[in-house]
């Protein structure tokens, strides 16, 4: 099997079909970081009459000629019922999201005015409506507030709350089996018994970024290059999950396994190669609505890879319209292409007088293990296969890695 291009790859994941979107009602006070799997509609006009946006005098606004008007002897709290009415001549004395009192369209601050007895003096005149909440400011019947597929934050849950929101319909949060593979690989914990091992980084690290995304995570750690281990491994893996990912083993080492391993599962190889770096002997199969993405062992490449194929795919089973942002910025210095691939090459993403800016100041040019090129503001800056060396000041698409 050949490998194919990015864009082509990205095209097959896309067609994959997967499970129907599983939804579940939750409490809007536990929804937080979920995604909506309805439209938030609102119910009526908000708000559902003329209100006061600060504290002081309900008046009809062409009063503010005669210099001074007389205030009425009833006050309009927040929350009352009578409010009143205003006619010419005379104000209310009215307060923060109070309604307004019939016939006045017009709310003058406190501030603006010198009291004096039952008399305001106007010390400031004010434009007609000022402070003035009107009839649906906010939103109006029928308006869709916060569309299906959203994630659920602070704001989402403040909008809800408004709307009397009680409980909230989200999507199920698929699941995400992890494992990494390698005899020479110690799970966290593990003591070493040969100086040649090494701690394995790869399944903490897609477990957090599967979270991020909103899966739920089943962790299933560490297993030798031991073919009989892997195959069970990979079995309970497919009873348990949606996506079952696992890193190392498909390469072309006499003790890569996986790569054999998963078609023998009964699964349909999609793909195995991508004409990418780091990571280009990515295979993605699929048994019926399982999804199964083997992703090689170094640190970096598993990493990358995972962004780039199973955030995607997490974001489709929740609904979710895309998995990341890609924004465009420029180039602070010179770049230069290692290959002729689609590289995802680790830089820093600053905003700076408009644009976002990247550099690569501190990041190593070495080898697809270097994890530590990751941390910080860091993003992913996208080279195409056709691209060659890129001059300072040119454009290029950023993957940034603050949030999925």
């Amino acid at each position: 099997m050949s490998m194919i291009s990015y864009e082509t790859s990205i095209n097959m994941l896309e067609l994959l079909k997967l499970p129907v979107l599983r939804q579940e009602k939750v409490f809007i006070s536990d929804s937080l970081g979920r995604v909506l799997a309805e439209n938030i509609i609102a119910p009526s006009d908000y708000p559902c009459f003329a209100t006061s946006a600060m504290d002081g005098y309900a008046i009809i606004y062409a009063d503010q000629d005669w210099g001074e008007i007389e205030i009425a002897s009833e006050d309009n709290p927040a929350g009352g019922d009578s409010v009143g009415s205003v006619t010419n001549g005379n104000c209310i004395k009215t307060f923060t999201g109070s309604k307004m009192p019939q016939g006045a369209d017009t709310l003058i601050p406190i501030e603006n005015v010198t009291v004096q007895g039952n008399i305001i003096k106007i010390d400031k005149s004010v434009a007609k409506g000022f402070s003035v909440r009107p009839v649906g400011e906010s939103y109006t019947k029928g308006e869709v507030l916060i569309k299906k597929g959203t994630k659920i934050g602070f704001s989402e849950i403040g909008v809800m709350a408004g709307v009397e929101k009680v409980m909230v319909t989200v999507a199920q949060r698929p699941r995400v089996a992890i494992v990494s593979t390698g005899s020479e690989i110690l799970d966290i914990g593990e003591t070493a018994v040969t100086d040649s091992q090494i701690r394995s980084t790869n399944h903490v690290t897609i477990e957090a970024i599967a979270i991020m995304a909103g899966a739920e995570v089943v962790q299933l750690g560490v297993v030798n290059d031991d073919k009989t281990s892997i195959m069970s491994t990979f079995e309970n893996a497919l009873l348990s999950a949606d996506i079952i990912v696992s890193t190392g083993g498909v390469s072309v080492g006499d003790y890569d396994f996986v790569k054999d391993i998963v078609p023998s599962l009964g699964a349909d190889v999609i793909y195995k190669g991508v004409k990418i770096k780091p990571g280009q002997h990515i295979m993605l199969a699929q048994k019926e609505k399982k999804i199964i993405i083997a992703l090689p062992g170094f640190a970096y490449s598993s990493t990358v890879t995972f962004i780039l194929y199973g955030v995607p795919l997490i974001a489709r089973m929740l609904g979710k319209e895309k998995s990341f942002n890609m924004l465009e910025a420029k180039l602070k210095e010179p770049f230069i292409k290692q290959s002729k691939k689609s590289e995802f090459t680790a830089c820093n993403l600053s905003f700076e007088d408009g644009s976002y800016w990247v550099d690569f100041q501190g990041k190593k040019r070495g080898s697809s293990a270097i994890l530590t090129n990751i941390l910080g503001e860091s993003a992913l800056m996208l080279s195409g296969e056709d691209d060659s060396n890129l001059d300072a000041g040119m454009s290029v698409n950023v993957i940034p890695l603050s949030v999925f």
